[in-house]
């Protein structure tokens, strides 16, 4: 009986290569420029672009040297980098890679290298546990653009949207526990802050996101028993002038702070790995957002990264998913 090799590819969102300006641009010019990610008419987006890459890149490549380490660099790269490794540990008899929508290496460089290795079957997990356009829709037409130039396209399965899988949400409690375990403070408030999109894409393109996260944050605070009057769920990352989904997280924190809350400990169950959005937006600028506004402690929980809960539920996910494949 012919063995018939299978793949798994995880892509993720994207890094520069360097914290420098170039290669920022350069990131961000691929980044901005797809219309999953601004969906705006071209003719009237393409020149606000150009003024955006003109001024932005060197205030971004600061933030991102804020989080780089000099020697495994960024932490999205380097977490991804760990999460594949755990997985070929997991599925040896596998082709595992990685590969980024935006950046290197490109997911559809390494999808074409998979099928050169012969993978016939291919499980492809975006590393998104909420569906957006933005993100997981993003993520599949840099995967089916590589598969129009293929002449032999491996069969494929795409993982589903996780936002409520058990093992997804097992894991994230877990990382929590374990770290508020290790506080010598009880928190005041818990803050559960996820990416924000513009609100026009739930409302008019009917994207998922705003309800997945909501169903992400009820199963959540069911696993940890919080009562209704310890948590909030806020949105982060607000770009350009349009409205996004509401509340803002920083909004959130400033009016905690003025409540009188000192202590909050926040988390960010939407990304699979640590980045810009995490390491540096929450931990270093809404941290002085908060105590300006008269807090004291924004303690940031640690991400899924490599912690071995979310590589567990990363196999189980893999695995449902995989049925008779694997």
């Amino acid at each position: 009986m012919r063995i018939v090799k299978t793949g798994i590819l995880l892509i993720q969102l994207g890094t520069p290569d360097a914290p420098e300006t170039a290669p920022v641009r350069r990131y961000l010019k691929q980044f901005l420029s797809d219309k999953r990610v601004v969906d705006l008419n071209r003719l009237l987006w393409i020149p606000i672009l150009r003024i955006i890459l003109a001024f932005r890149p060197s205030k971004s490549a600061e933030k991102y040297r804020r989080i780089w380490d000099p020697v495994t660099g960024s932490p999205l790269k380097h977490f991804t980098i760990r999460q594949m490794e755990a997985m070929r540990e997991r599925f040896p008899e596998l082709v595992v890679e990685y590969g980024m929508q935006y950046g290197n290496p490109a997911a559809g460089e390494v999808v074409d290298r998979m099928i050169r290795k012969g993978v016939e079957r291919l499980i492809v997990m975006p590393m998104y546990p909420q569906y957006s356009m933005t993100t997981t829709a993003a993520a599949t037409d840099v995967l089916f653009r590589e598969l129009l130039k293929q002449v032999r396209v491996p069969a494929i399965r795409v993982v589903p949207p996780y936002y409520e899988n058990p093992a997804y949400i097992s894991a994230i409690a877990s990382i929590m526990n374990e770290d508020l375990a290790k506080l010598t403070w009880t928190p005041e408030h818990f803050l559960i802050s996820f990416h924000g999109i513009p609100k026009r894409y739930c409302q008019k393109l009917k994207d998922p996101y705003a309800t997945h996260v909501k169903a992400t944050t009820r199963a959540l605070v069911k696993k940890m028993g919080w009562e209704r009057s310890q948590w909030t769920q806020a949105f982060q990352s607000l770009f350009g002038r349009e409205v996004w989904l509401k509340p803002y997280t920083d909004d959130m924190l400033e009016e905690l702070a003025h409540k009188g809350v000192k202590k909050v400990y926040a988390l960010t169950p939407g990304f699979t790995a640590d980045c810009l959005e995490t390491v540096d937006e929450i931990a270093h600028e809404s941290l002085e957002v908060f105590q300006e506004a008269g807090g004291e402690t924004l303690h940031l929980c640690p991400g899924l990264n490599d912690h071995p809960a979310w590589l567990d539920a990363m196999e189980t996910i893999l695995r449902e998913e995989g049925q008779g494949w694997l």
